[in-house]
């Protein structure tokens, strides 16, 4: 069954609205473990970390799912054995819920973590549709998908952890060897409009100098030559 149902924003990995059914679990050491989870999910779904529109992240005996969608991501928690294509149905519905809900400028405004709680009461009704994986319409859905194929990326989160402490080490290391800035005295635009306009000065008068100490030179050999 879905255990856990979290809709946050993708821009900044803010947690907009769970099912308010888990409110009442806030005691369950279980239950903040998942959430802790699922919300850190939520932050390397907003790094660009994780590229999938749609991702399955192994735990323990459970699955994490989550469908991206217009910059809005759906993560649902539930049990290994639950049917996979049924739960992106549920994520789906959601998302479609989400779409005719008559707020998006609301979505937009939120600063407080799951202070969306008009839509978090809409979870949980929908939720509830998909507790029974043998109703009639659960079994017309996975029926109906059964000769498609999920087109969904699973990985374990261990793995995933992984991957992103190596992307932080070798994020760190680069910064490490990076070449030192230049001086931004020396990169100053007053700098660059003075030596585009002396530039040139300067080199005329290096040329006047050569000619002038070359024509001296030339006097003397003359001079030289005529006292010989």
């Amino acid at each position: 069954m879905v255990k856990l149902t979290i809709v946050g924003r993708v821009e900044d990995g803010l947690p907009l609205a769970q099912d308010q059914t888990y409110v009442n679990q806030q005691d369950n050491t279980s239950f903040l473990f998942y959430k802790q989870q699922a919300e850190l999910l939520l932050k390397q779904i907003s790094k660009d970390s994780l590229l999938h529109p749609k991702m399955t992240i192994l735990i323990d005996h459970h699955s994490f799912h989550f469908l991206v969608e217009k910059k809005i991501c759906y993560i649902a928690l539930s049990d290994s054995s639950y049917p996979r294509k049924l739960l992106f149905h549920y994520l789906q519905d959601l998302q479609k819920e989400l779409d005719n809900f008559d707020e998006t400028s609301l979505i937009q405004t939120i600063s407080k973590p799951y202070s969306f709680v008009s839509f978090g009461k809409i979870i949980g009704r929908i939720r509830k549709k998909y507790m029974d994986t043998r109703t009639q319409a659960n079994l017309s859905k996975l029926n109906a998908s059964r000769k498609q194929e999920l087109d969904v990326v699973t990985e374990h989160l261990n793995d995933l952890i992984q991957r992103r402490q190596l992307l932080e080490e070798t994020s760190k290391i680069a910064n490490l060897d990076a070449p030192l800035s230049v001086s931004t005295i020396w990169s100053s635009r007053c700098l660059q409009d003075i030596a585009l306009k002396w530039t040139p000065v300067t080199i005329i008068i290096l040329v006047i100098l050569v000619l002038f100490k070359a024509s001296l030179i030339m006097t003397d050999d003359y001079l030289i030559s005529t006292m010989i």
